[in-house]
């Protein structure tokens, strides 16, 4: 028995390899494009196969294609749904324009998937063939740029839950460090004292706000073109089968999906996966932000900020004994700069439409899918090996919240900006702490100390102490 077997295309013949599902036009794919050895992602095959079960059951269901080649293209659809041939799907993530050549390896795997439940062979279409029946009333042109949005909606899915498990622990954090004082920093000097728990709830609402715009720009993906066919005017579909497919798509998928307003605008317009990516690269570039904050404030253990301390993972150094590293952190920062950079390449391939079509898809889905996949794989890191395990060193926390220059501040209401200024200058010169100078200048009461010095009036909105009215009203007098 041979090893390969011959198709035979639009251009000729091809040699396939005997098992393979799939055909003749993605073994010229395989030839042309030998660019990166990767893969389409699982969500982008599986929303294919989604997109074909639905085409299929929209078609049987209008007359076009009789139940028999039907039941079998809805029974290999699933099949693609369920993973089963992941493996067959072999054309690069850089391939032909439109993602023509990843669309007909689906039709080729249906295809040759469907014959074999009939009881054909492989190779031979003598049941149904991948053009005339798999893809019966449809195109790449509205196929792909819908089984994209759908691909991502399932990938986000699957993120959504790790943002929350994420805003969940530093929130929790914010509670076990609620009663903890620190020095504030702000142009990386001193400012005024804060609690440490303060701190890690603005990361968490950081987080949350994040996922909120993410939500918000994924809505337009919900709004399909499928049925536009070729340039988006439903030539060789039937009036009703737009909607019938999109519908048995939406139930398919466990996704609210509906038509699009204009079949032309879904087809020419990817602006929705910009947005998309552009959500994503807000969440990267707010996860920097975060990341960054941890390693300062865990940097030491003793020439560094050590307000907190990181779990220790392996060894940092291959050279420095003893030496722990943020590893995590700096994975995460990393992780994040590939995905602003994928969205410069989504940014890039959106624009790049020409009129009835944007044939730049392919980059697009990989781009967005890879940053939704390694963003979750990151944060879910980020999140159980690092922010989960991050204890506080309560010692060096309570010691910057009373040595900061910007205690002074708390002064302002009792003695004026004027005169806590040059009391922070005799700090800084004297190394002596600001309650220090101003008990030695006698310009405070203890009474007055203590009430400086009270957590909840340093950290959160107060009305004006009974010692500022005292003095304003003297002032006004």
């Amino acid at each position: 028995m041979s090893d390969v077997r011959k198709e035979k295309d639009s251009l000729g013949f091809v040699e396939v390899p005997a098992k393979a599902y799939y055909g003749a036009q993605t073994a010229r794919a395989m030839d042309n494009f030998p660019i990166s050895g990767m893969r389409a992602h699982s969500p982008l095959i599986r929303a294919l196969g989604m997109v074909k079960r639905a085409a299929a059951e929209a078609n049987k269901e209008l007359g076009l294609v009789d139940e028999k080649r039907a039941g079998a293209i809805i029974q290999a659809a699933q099949e693609v749904i369920d993973g089963k041939w992941d493996q067959e799907f072999m054309v690069d993530v850089f391939q032909a324009g439109a993602g023509v050549s990843l669309h007909m390896n689906t039709n080729e795997v249906i295809a040759n998937r469907a014959n074999e439940i009939l009881g054909g062979k492989l190779g031979e279409y003598t049941h149904l063939h991948p053009n005339d029946h798999v893809n019966y009333g449809q195109s790449t042109n509205d196929v792909f740029p819908t089984a994209m949005r759908l691909a991502t909606l399932l990938a986000l899915d699957t993120f959504y839950p790790v943002l929350d498990r994420l805003a969940a622990t530093f929130a929790e954090k914010a509670q076990a460090f609620h009663h903890i004082m620190k020095s504030g920093r702000t142009h990386m000097q001193d400012a005024v004292p804060m609690r440490l728990g303060q701190e890690f709830a603005a990361y968490g609402l950081a987080i949350e706000k994040g996922q909120q715009f993410l939500k918000m720009a994924s809505g337009t993906l919900r709004e399909l073109g499928l049925g536009g066919s070729a340039v988006g005017t439903g030539i060789n579909t039937h009036p009703d089968y737009r909607v019938k497919a999109i519908g048995h798509l939406a139930r398919i998928s466990g996704q609210d999906l509906t038509p699009a307003q204009d079949m032309r605008w879904a087809m020419q317009s990817n602006a929705c996966m910009a947005d998309v990516s552009a959500a994503l690269r807000g969440i990267a570039l707010e996860t920097i932000r975060i990341s960054n904050d941890i390693r300062l404030l865990g940097s030491g253990p003793n020439t560094g900020f050590a307000e907190i301390f990181l779990p220790s993972l392996q060894p940092g150094s291959s050279i420095m004994p003893g030496k722990i590293n943020p590893v995590i952190p700096e994975l995460a920062a990393m992780v994040s700069f590939q995905v602003i950079g994928n969205d410069t390449a989504v940014a890039y391939a959106v624009q790049a439409g020409q009129l009835e079509l944007n044939v730049m898809m392919p980059t697009m889905a990989y781009n967005v899918l890879l940053s939704v996949t390694i963003l979750s794989n990151m944060l879910r890191q980020f999140d159980q090996y690092c922010v989960q395990g991050i204890t506080a060193n309560e010692q060096r926390c309570q010691m910057y919240a009373q040595s900061t220059v910007s205690l002074a501040t708390a002064l302002n209401p009792y003695i004026g900006y004027a005169k806590a200024a040059e009391i922070v200058k005799e700090s800084v010169a004297t190394g002596k702490s600001i309650i220090d100078i101003a008990r030695e200048r006698k310009q405070l009461t203890e009474e007055e100390i203590a009430e400086i010095l009270d957590p909840v009036r340093m950290t959160e909105p107060q009305y004006p102490l009974e010692a500022a009215k005292e003095r304003d009203k003297a002032v006004t007098a």
